[in-house]
């Protein structure tokens, strides 16, 4: 006789954690491209602690909760940070020569293909994750075409697209703990039906 045992999952929703990582990170970086100050330690401790690891843990947990979609964006925008911060780190500390404008152009450009690839994902969840993947989709094809081209002022449109990018994220990071913790929809993610 086989025995079927079911095991209810209670732990928490790790979106959230991710979402907000991403989202503060990227309207502070963007804060910067957009021309508000310079890129400095604040950034770059964002980048690695908050951008990258905490996205990357928030992966790791959708995986626990067989999230393949949430597990591969985390962990892949988690690590995206750690591989930024080493581009601008890695030089000045004598461990290799800076990357070159076309060098950055191809890795923003890559980014956008893979973000603008996990978008089509998004057609089956909300309008909230919708929104973020497509602006953030738009913010590294214009970071790309800003450094292919040395166009300072596709940089600068560029940071303010990736200020309400990473808003869009805090959004529907907040929405979500609010809806959970008062048990109704507080802020609408615009849930797709089906």
């Amino acid at each position: 006789m086989e025995t079927i045992t079911h095991i209810k999952d209670d732990t928490a929703n790790p979106a959230p954690l991710g979402l907000l990582g991403f989202g503060m990170t990227t309207v502070l970086l963007n804060f910067h491209n957009a021309g508000f100050f310079a890129l400095d330690t604040m950034i770059l401790g964002m980048g690695i602690f908050y951008g990258g690891m905490a996205q990357v843990f928030a992966g790791i947990m959708e995986w626990k909760k067989k999230n393949t979609f949430g597990t591969t964006a985390f962990t892949s925008y988690g690590l995206f940070w750690l591989t930024l911060v080493a581009l601008l780190v890695l030089p000045r500390m004598g461990w290799g020569e800076a990357a070159g404008k076309g060098a950055m152009a191809a890795y923003l450009f890559m980014w956008g293909l893979f973000t603008g690839l996990m978008f089509i994902g998004t057609l089956k969840l909300n309008r909230a994750l919708q929104v973020v993947f497509a602006s953030l989709t738009i913010l590294f094809w214009l970071l790309s075409l800003g450094d292919a081209t040395g166009n300072m002022t596709i940089t600068r449109i560029a940071g303010y697209e990736g200020i309400f990018c990473g808003f869009s994220a805090i959004y529907a990071a907040i929405a979500q703990v609010l809806n959970e913790v008062y048990g109704k929809t507080v802020l609408p993610l615009g849930l797709m039906k089906g």
